[in-house]
């Protein structure tokens, strides 16, 4: 039995929308779980005190990003993949421990030394912090530090299995390393305050690498301590690093505009952005980001055979895969913002004034959550097709009109935290449209019917159940629920989003969207099929 479980995790996925779905599910379990872990967060610290917490993150995850993320994410993939399918699986498992051990390596290197200038770096990150709460928040900033070296090693990983199209246990590392945060929070939390999340952090780190040791040993994996960083493969990664890094920087700024600004505001700002983000970004990360991932190697090896139509058809179903689940949900979280705050984050030390603000923060954030889940799908296209440069570029410009438009609402109008809402969504919005425009010139033009027309129907109906949503939430608050009370809470946030959807899934039958046959289909699918697994199996399989 447990050998057949096994089996099961290694399975490999053959198609976008089966890998796609295999990542939300195992996302799903980690979104909800991380939500859980910043409403534990808000039950044993105030917002002030998460805040610290929060703002401990942003120097390790800025070298992380910049370092790591940028090579694995953009050129590691497509290199490795193309490694596999030419020169085998050896020359590809070399080439992957010289870029492990590189990135280890430089890592460590810059980690050391934000580990030795940590406090006027915290500085200049979070200028609104000072006196006690900065030097904790210092403290805390070397803790979570040393953790990211296991994430290094367990990134690595992932990429690994997803070249193989092996999702489901890399989509089951998030879920683990947010494991080990709870185990922070409620546990040692109760011996070292503010510091047992920091703890957690690295617990969840290690959790993070050990869950996929097994499934990168049954791919045939072995680490060799090689340091052949001259060699083409890690050439090719620098050359696409370099101009992608740009626009890491560009939108690390970004956020750490974001972040200094709200601190600006007050201490509890810091964690009002944050877990509105993180309630925001959740249906981005499991629909716009899965679908996105899944359709990465995918888009990838039809580029490398030179198959331009499969390549635009493959290109615009996904996005039409990624409209059809994001336009609903951007409408819920818009429209039940209060009721989804209190829900989430409605612990006792979480105020009704703070998920006011929480709550119309999410609600300006959606207005963009489209744009971003797409935007996700079309960077990936390019790094199919080995271009780094556009999206920088594009990124430099979002970023701008982003930071400029923040300054504009905090500084000059005094804006509360939500205008950096506001920002952030008309940035990603201009940044969907540069994309495309860019993309559809690349690749010789799209079909802008079979592109538009589907797009606007599923948005029209989406619109219409937003009007829906809203009318049994004005009917039923109140005058039917209590909603002081959880229960009826979550009773009346079920019965609002379970009308609006139902209204959404009747238009776009009536509207013949075929992307709800399709994910009808894959439905009954995995109802009536018995998933048939073979761990091992020939690179070149298609």
């Amino acid at each position: 039995m447990v050998k057949s479980f096994l089996s099961i995790l290694a399975a490999r996925q053959n198609s976008i929308l089966s890998g796609a779905m295999v990542l939300m599910v195992a996302i799903f379990a980690s979104k909800f779980l991380g939500l859980i872990k910043d409403r534990l967060l808000f039950h044993n610290f105030d917002t002030t005190q998460s805040a610290i917490f929060f703002a401990a993150f942003k120097l390790p995850d800025l070298i992380f990003q910049l370092l790591i993320f940028g090579s694995l994410s953009v050129a590691f993939i497509p290199i490795f993949t193309e490694y596999l399918h030419q020169k085998g699986p050896r020359q590809a498992f070399e080439f992957a421990s010289n870029i492990l051990n590189l990135s280890l390596l430089v890592f460590g290197l810059v980690a050391l030394i934000a580990f030795i200038f940590v406090v006027p770096l915290n500085s200049l990150l979070i200028p609104g912090f000072s006196g006690h709460q900065k030097e904790v928040t210092d403290q805390l900033t070397k803790i979570i530090l040393l953790s990211q070296l296991f994430l290094i090693i367990g990134s690595f990983f992932i990429a690994v299995g997803q070249s193989y199209q092996r999702f489901i246990v890399p989509a089951l590392a998030p879920f683990f390393y947010n494991v080990g945060i709870i185990l922070g929070i409620t546990v040692l939390s109760q011996f070292f305050g503010i510091y047992g999340p920091a703890f957690g952090v690295l617990i969840g780190a290690v959790l993070h690498v050990l869950i996929q040791v097994p499934l990168i040993k049954s791919l045939g994996f072995k680490y060799q301590l090689s340091f052949d960083f001259l060699n083409k493969g890690v050439k090719e990664i620098f050359r696409l690093m370099s101009i992608r890094n740009i626009g890491l920087i560009a939108e690390q700024i970004n956020d750490v505009v974001a972040i200094a600004l709200s601190s600006v505001i007050s201490y509890s700002s810091v964690s009002l952005l944050t877990v509105a983000q993180h309630l925001q970004t959740a249906p981005i990360g499991l629909f716009g980001a899965t679908i996105a991932q899944a359709a990465l190697p995918v888009l990838s090896r039809e580029q490398s055979r030179n198959e331009s139509p499969a390549f635009k058809i493959t290109l615009l179903t996904t996005m039409h895969q990624i409209l059809f689940l994001v336009l609903p949900v951007s409408a819920i979280l818009i429209i039940l913002r209060i009721p989804l705050v209190r829900l989430v984050f409605g612990a006792a030390r979480f105020s009704w004034e703070d998920t006011v603000l929480t709550g119309w923060t999410v609600a300006f954030l959606s207005l963009g959550l489209v744009s971003q889940s797409v935007v996700l799908l079309l960077v990936r296209a390019f790094y199919a097709l080995k271009d780094t440069k556009t999206p920088v570029i594009v990124s430099i410009i979002s970023v701008a009109v982003n930071i400029l438009l923040s300054l504009l609402f905090i500084n000059v109008m005094h804006l509360p935290v939500w205008g950096l809402g506001i920002s952030y969504s008309v940035s990603s919005n201009l940044s969907l449209v540069l994309l495309f425009s860019f993309l559809h010139k690349r690749v010789g033009g799209f079909n802008l019917y079979s592109l538009l027309m589907p797009a606007f129907k599923m948005l029209v109906s989406a619109a219409v159940a937003a009007v829906a949503l809203y009318i049994p939430i004005k009917q039923l608050d109140q005058l039917v629920f209590d909603t002081t009370r959880t229960v009826n809470l979550i009773i009346l946030t079920v019965i609002a989003s379970c009308f609006g959807l139902i209204v959404y899934i009747i238009l776009v039958w009536l509207l013949k969207i075929k992307e709800l046959y399709t994910y009808a289909e894959l439905v009954k699918k995995i109802g009536r099929t018995k998933l048939k697994v073979t761990p091992k199996e020939v690179v070149g399989e298609t």
